[in-house]
């Protein structure tokens, strides 16, 4: 399902087209390997670059061997004459198979990239456009104290950019192939054929493997893809909590212009904030493969293929699904409605109770008692919200506050720009 809404460059780099090509791809290197040693004719090599690949013969020797890599090589070979007995020579299906599967995930990590590359370059914009823009801050879902919207953004680019940084570093990790032969002995391939086979195709040889490349470096990858989800969920789960009807501060895209979406069908008025919820249920399976993929890692002796079927499911359903979400989230900061005249009233809620730290620490500046400065304006503020009077009028008439501070010197404490004073050197700590 997931396949229909991801990227179109996504969907073909795990479509069967794209693998039978890289396939032929390493086959045909391999062949151009040994020729380079001597051991392939040259009046053959000509006839092999020129090999094709028909599925139908595939589908028709699969029926009869139920073996993928024989059925590939037989149909290949259907194709060519006696220079057909050079094709898979000395190399076991993992050598084709995993480092086909290291130039699809290394395909996938580029596209990935990019779309993180989007989303930092979405977040940006709306952190700039709303670097002003007060908010209450919030801890364990009750008002804390006044910040900056797009100080929110800003945080979330920042932790986008780490994963754009770990991505770039796991591509190392998995630009690896393999041409090592039955138990990664070079006994039946020398190392020479590998070293040309995978220059050929932008790898590095893995130092040493058994019949797989190890399973780790697979589980590395898609680690990455499960901290890039929960990140989003993260993100996504702010969205959908700030707009509940309560909070109301920002609105996800709801439909297209000139078209009306609907919410619920036998609810007119709701507009749920239906594409973060997605994002946070699809982060769950992305997650959840991960898992899988640690588990792939032990395997018996040299190999067994407990990972294979695993495998052929979960990474490629990782990859689609990441990718849909990133730009399902590119999509939803580029477009989302914010509010900030819904901000300023969830702020002024109670009378002013978000700037209690700031009237505490004025009047220990005057030289009150921190402990006593504390309970002063805890009691107002426990009155304010319990009994629905306002903050900032119980502070005014304090006898210790009236004491010890001017009318001036109250106003100035329930000015939310005190809050902002210092957004811009953090903005420029991350280049904006």
């Amino acid at each position: 399902m997931i396949s229909r809404y991801t990227t179109k460059k996504m969907r073909e780099i795990w479509g069967e087209e794209n693998t039978f090509n890289l396939w032929l791809e390493i086959e045909i290197a391999a062949c151009i390997a040994w020729n380079k040693i001597g051991i392939i004719p040259d009046s053959d090599i000509e006839k092999i670059k020129k090999a094709k690949f028909d599925i139908s013969k595939y589908n028709k020797w699969f029926e009869e061997t139920k073996h993928d890599l024989i059925s590939f090589t037989r149909a290949i070979s259907e194709n060519l004459g006696g220079e057909s007995r050079w094709i898979h020579h000395g190399l076991t299906s993992n050598d084709v198979k995993d480092t086909s599967l290291s130039l699809q995930i290394i395909q996938s990590l580029d596209v990935i990239s990019a779309s993180l590359d989007e989303l930092k370059n979405a977040l940006k914009k709306r952190a700039i456009e709303l670097k002003y823009t007060p908010c209450v801050g919030r801890s364990h879902g009750i008002h804390a104290e006044p910040m900056s919207f797009g100080l929110k953004l800003a945080l979330w680019w920042d932790e986008t950019d780490r994963h754009l940084k770990r991505i770039k570093d796991v591509r190392n990790f998995a630009s690896v192939g393999m041409i090592s032969g039955p138990v990664g002995t070079h006994a039946s391939v020398p190392p020479e054929i590998e070293e040309i086979v995978c220059k050929e195709l932008g790898l590095k040889p893995a130092p040493v493997t058994n019949q797989v490349i190890q399973r780790d470096r697979h589980a590395d990858v898609m680690q990455r893809l499960a901290l890039i989800a929960s990140s989003l969920d993260k993100f996504a789960t702010e969205i959908r909590s700030l707009q509940r009807t309560e909070i109301g501060e920002i609105q996800e895209p709801f439909g297209k212009p000139g078209f009306v979406s609907t919410g619920s069908s036998s609810m007119p008025h709701k507009r749920n904030p239906e594409l973060s919820e997605r994002i946070s249920g699809i982060s769950r399976v992305i997650r959840s493969n991960s898992i899988v993929a640690l588990e792939n890692v032990p395997l018996w002796n040299e190999r067994d293929i407990s990972h294979s079927s695993a495998e052929r499911i979960t990474i490629p359903d990782s990859f689609l699904a990441t990718d849909y979400i990133l730009q399902t989230f590119k999509n939803i900061i580029s477009e989302m409605t914010v509010f900030p005249e819904k901000m300023e009233e969830n702020l002024n809620k109670g009378g002013g109770i978000v700037f209690s730290e700031k009237v505490m620490l004025s009047l220990v500046e005057k030289g009150v008692d921190r402990k006593e400065a504390y309970e002063m304006v805890q009691s107002a503020a426990m009155k304010s919200i319990d009994k629905g009077e306002n903050f900032k009028v119980l502070i005014q008439n304090n006898n210790l506050v009236k004491e010890k501070l001017s009318k001036n010197e109250i106003d100035s404490l329930f000015d939310h720009d005190y809050y902002l004073k210092f957004i811009d050197d953090i903005y420029g700590r991350l280049g904006f």
